[in-house]
């Protein structure tokens, strides 16, 4: 039997202590003060969790140059491999929660081929400052490194991002983002769908999800549904490969099934048994992102 998304968010935040604290506290919340449950489950909404200060160290990055950006109120972390040159570069992006070590493998593979690949750590992840983040700061993230990697001389041939990235990235690139061709990794089709998954994991009313919904859209002036492939798909013009697994119980592969069908000429590439983090480790996958960023 398959595991729902919702389940398996429901496990992870229940075997977690804080997580049922912050779920009790923000239920005796709704009862007696709406306002501040809103608040408050909207601080949650935005905190990536695992915390990042357990990616903060990653043995593996050891030979990278990591270099910090200053950007907002926070901050992203760049690697490169040392004496990397300016030639042709690759930008590669974790999803939510995650860090820049697990896109290690596709680094290195870019690397063989002769391409210059670029990790980033996202806001409020791994060594980047800042607590809390959410889509439309990771959207705005990519716009910034990209157009500052641009500026140093370097061209953007692609970009690879995982999860929550990759939605955010399908954004940028249907606002014009300057680079070649798009690497979408188990992509999440709808953020309006993760407020509801969050709102069940936590027990939320929808007075209070729908509070969350609205906060964050005023906050970053921006609509969910603006994000959803229907949207963004028609704009996204340069040639797009989408990898996902059948198995991932994390985002849908109906999601990866939108986004192929939103954008003109993309390619799904269907996995089976990887789950939603394996797949970026996995030989074949590997193979196909760079052949697809080599064109």
């Amino acid at each position: 039997m398959s595991t729902t998304p919702l389940q398996t968010a429901s496990h992870y935040y229940q075997a977690n202590p804080v997580a049922r604290g912050l779920r009790w506290a923000l239920g005796i919340s709704e009862r007696l003060w709406p306002s501040l449950a809103v608040r408050g489950a909207s601080r949650l909404f935005g905190t990536p969790l695992p915390p990042k200060w357990m990616h903060r160290r990653q043995p593996a990055l050891a030979l990278w140059e990591a270099q910090p950006w200053p950007f907002e109120q926070a901050s992203v972390t760049l690697y490169r491999q040392s004496g990397q040159a300016q030639g042709r570069t690759v930008l590669l992006l974790h999803g939510w929660g995650g860090h820049a070590a697990q896109m290690l493998p596709m680094a290195r593979a870019l690397a063989d081929q002769g391409l210059q690949p670029v990790l980033m750590e996202l806001p409020a992840h791994g060594r980047s400052r800042g607590r809390t983040s959410n889509l439309a700061q990771f959207a705005r993230a990519i716009e910034y490194a990209t157009a500052r990697l641009q500026q140093q001389g370097r061209e953007m041939t692609a970009v690879v991002a995982h999860s929550l990235a990759a939605n955010a990235l399908a954004y940028a690139a249907a606002r014009g983002l300057a680079v070649d061709r798009l690497v979408l990794l188990a992509p999440p089709a709808s953020p309006y769908e993760y407020t509801r998954l969050f709102a069940s994991v936590f027990g939320l009313s929808e007075r209070t999800r729908a509070g969350l919904q609205q906060r964050v859209e005023a906050r970053e002036g921006i609509l969910m549904p603006q994000f959803e492939p229907r949207a963004v798909g028609p704009r996204v013009t340069v040639p797009t490969l989408i990898v996902h697994d059948r198995g991932d119980r994390i985002n849908r592969f109906a999601d990866a099934e939108a986004y192929r069908d939103a954008i003109s000429g993309a390619l799904l590439m269907e996995t089976n048994g990887l789950g939603h983090t394996r797949l970026l480790a996995d030989d074949a996958v590997v193979k196909a992102v760079v052949a697809h960023v080599r064109g």
